[in-house]
């Protein structure tokens, strides 16, 4: 900032000079001027102090950018973040070594796990390979003691290449939950002392490094945490609806054994197709097909008082939704809403095609939910009997897609409910194309 004050001094100095001869001249020969000259001698200096400082302050900002760049180590946790968030391997290791070396003045950079070199990039790649196993004696100390490892001669590198350009080093430990993972090497061509910002550089790294392992290493107990949590509510679906079908069916035994026989066959071919799926998701076919198989079983005991309306968008069979997401809700509105209801009810189905996502609407005309009940559908453990209720179905939903998905409730007493429940898109491309299964 002083070579600016001089700078500043200079134009104050060489202004003073020239409108102090200017006003010299205009006195001597205009002297009937003066009020004139004065306010403009007065314009004049404040213009110019207002530019001089203007100056200052643009240049002074600019020297402080151009005296404090951005620190190396900043710019490489912010480059390797989106490979480490996944882990230490071969591949974000190769892709973390690339990005310090880009961005660092070291010859070569090696990324190790405790056993095994994950990548290395730079000076001596012919012959410094990734996927060996670790030869240097200071890498292995290194990954033993967890101490920071400084070498300053080729020696130390147990390199067998005569010709290897390698001649000194800094190895740092990489520490995750106070343990030892790895190590990160960086290399420089010349023998001796190794610069103080080359060594600094490595701590730093290291230490960037680890943190962002155990962020990887959270984001993964957090993911295990959430399947358990989903494998949970989905272990109580079949039970619940295999449950529910057999006390149908068992109605039926001895007042109309034909029936029973029936609706045995049709369990059977339900529960075979389950037992045939993996994971938690269905095709829209399937999840429809589920629908049907439960109301066929429903419409055997209410008969007449039960109808069922559908609007099923048919290109939208092939995409893939959460198992027995539908059937829990149709359920809900055949048992809370039409069963209870005086004469006929219609529970209506639809699934449409919303931007991005499937939505569908549940709706029946049956007795509604009282404003007292409403805020406890969705609680888990809310409701009666064996039925894993409307929560299952809501908790599974912000399991697998976010926060921002559930079920949303419309509900009027006497009047009916409505349930609306959005999925994203996601295509099952090895799915047969085909209508429905038989409907109720």
């Amino acid at each position: 900032m002083n070579r600016y004050k001089d700078i500043a001094g200079g134009m104050v100095l060489r202004w003073g000079t020239v409108h102090l001869f200017v006003v010299l001249l205009l006195i001597v020969f205009h002297p009937e001027l003066w009020e004139i000259i004065f306010t403009f001698i007065v314009a004049s200096a404040i213009s110019t102090v207002m530019v001089i400082d203007y100056i200052q302050k643009y240049k002074g900002v600019k020297l402080h950018l151009d005296d404090h760049p951005i620190d190396p180590t900043l710019q490489i946790a912010n480059e390797t973040l989106p490979f480490l968030r996944r882990g230490l391997n071969e591949e974000t290791a190769r892709k973390t070594a690339e990005v310090i070396k880009k961005i660092s003045d070291v010859a070569a950079v090696a990324i190790t796990d405790q056993d095994r070199v994950l990548a290395y990039i730079g000076e001596g790649s012919d012959h410094h390979k990734s996927g060996g196993p670790i030869l240097t004696f200071a890498t292995k100390q290194a990954i033993a003691t967890g101490e920071l490892m400084v070498i300053k001669e080729r020696a130390g590198l147990n390199c067998p290449e005569k010709n290897c350009p390698l001649q000194s080093a800094v190895i740092a430990p990489l520490k995750c939950k106070g343990e030892v993972a790895g190590t990160v090497k960086l290399y420089q061509t010349s023998q001796g002392e190794l610069q103080p910002a080359v060594i600094k550089l490595a701590v730093g790294v290291a230490q960037l490094l680890a943190m962002q392992m155990e962020l990887a290493e959270l984001d993964r107990q957090v993911q295990l945490v959430t399947k358990a949590e989903l494998d949970a509510l989905h272990a109580q679906i079949n039970p619940h609806f295999l449950f529910n079908t057999l006390n149908a069916i068992i109605a039926y035994v001895r007042t109309n054994p034909e029936m029973a026989r029936r609706l045995l066959i049709r369990l059977a071919a339900f529960f075979r197709q389950a037992l045939k799926r993996h994971g938690h998701f269905n095709t829209l076919k399937e999840e429809i097909e589920y629908v049907n198989t439960y109301l066929v079983l429903e419409k055997a005991r209410f008969r007449e008082k039960l109808r069922v309306q559908r609007d099923i968008d048919p290109g939208l069979l092939n995409y893939q939704v959460p198992v027995l997401i539908l059937q829990p809700l149709v359920e809900n509105a055949v048992k809370h809403g039409v069963q209870p209801k005086v004469g006929q009810g219609t529970v209506f189905i639809s699934a449409k095609k919303l931007n991005s996502e499937i939505l569908f609407t549940i709706k029946d005309d049956g007795v509604g939910i009282s404003v007292e009940r409403m805020p406890m559908v969705l609680l888990p453990g809310f409701g009666s009997g064996n039925g894993v209720g409307l929560s299952n179905v809501h908790e599974r939903l912000k399991s697998l897609f976010g926060e921002d998905y559930g079920l949303r409730i419309v509900s009027e007493l006497d009047k009916g409910t409505t349930i609306y429940v959005k999925v994203p898109l996601i295509l099952n491309n090895n799915a047969e194309k085909g209508g429905f299964a038989n409907e109720a």
